[in-house]
């Protein structure tokens, strides 16, 4: 049996305060355009759609450390360690532990790693084996929507136009969308300088070995370069090495990790976003029966 150390947080996902600084795989997602209503989801104002499924949300942000999961409506997220031994199976059982008192009809799993129209393409590079192909709806019994880490976040971040993403955590998570339209980048393992990849330089292998000063120049350069080069209207820098910045580089703000909730909730808030399996549409059918 498998023990994890779970701890819940207080204090509320969405009620973050953002420090004094911050200003203002595959296939192409399309959001809608046409909503019905608006509501509220731990602060963030969330557009929503025509979906008659019940706000019973049950969203999973996995990282290359923590499991952390929280239910819609609910303002304290709960998380579990998870690391480089963490198979689904054992995901599945903490997520378990952690939602206990919880009643969810449906799930979103932000995966770190490459994930098309629903489906997990790779392995993690910071996680156990046995991901690529797992039946994450037959493990939770209902219908899960699975989207790259990043991804997510960048959907709760995003506030219209163009925008990119940059997750500065264990490794190097990116997401794009322009007018809307997402779609998440794998820019980590591209070659930056002197024979390594981005994420070596702006991952925690990056500051452990630069050093603060010098990650933070790295930072800045890569950031530059990306906004340029991809002619967005602004970047969003999250995850938890995003906080150790003394300063943001010109054309960014800070994302609150937060968000990563919020995304989850509007892939089944807002229609669109995510394009659901087959098996989903039929359990959704069957829902709604």
């Amino acid at each position: 049996m498998v023990s994890f150390q779970i701890a819940v947080e207080r204090g509320g996902a969405g009620r973050r305060r953002r420090p004094s600084h911050q200003t203002r795989a595959g296939g192409l997602l399309r959001a809608p355009r046409q909503v019905a209503h608006r509501t509220v989801a731990n602060g963030k104002r969330i557009v929503r759609g025509q979906s008659k499924r019940k706000d019973r949300i049950l969203a999973i942000d996995l990282g290359g450390t923590h499991v952390k999961v929280l239910l819609y409506g609910e303002s304290d997220e709960r998380r579990a360690r998870s690391g480089p031994r963490m198979t689904p199976q054992e995901m599945v059982r903490a997520v378990r532990v952690l939602a206990r008192g919880w009643r969810y009809q449906c799930v979103s799993l932000g995966y770190p790693g490459v994930v098309f129209r629903g489906k997990i393409f790779v392995e993690p590079r910071n996680l156990g084996k046995g991901w690529v192909g797992f039946d994450f709806e037959g493990a939770f019994g209902c219908p899960v929507r699975v989207i790259n880490d990043a991804a997510m976040q960048a959907i709760g971040d995003y506030e219209g136009g163009r925008l990119l993403f940059l997750g500065l955590g264990t490794g190097l998570g990116a997401a794009l969308i322009f007018d809307r339209v997402l779609e998440p980048m794998e820019l980590s393992h591209l070659p930056y300088k002197k024979g390594h990849t981005y994420e070596e330089y702006l991952g925690n292998a990056g500051l452990e070995k630069l050093g603060r000063k010098k990650w933070e120049h790295a930072v800045f350069d890569v950031t530059e370069r990306l906004r340029a080069a991809l002619e967005v209207d602004c970047v969003v820098l999250g995850g938890g090495n995003a906080l150790k910045l003394k300063k943001l580089p010109p054309g960014t703000r800070l994302g609150d990790n937060a968000n990563a909730f919020t995304g989850a909730f509007r892939l089944w808030l807002e229609p669109g976003w995510v394009q659901p399996t087959p098996a989903s549409r039929a359990r959704s059918r069957s829902d709604r029966k």
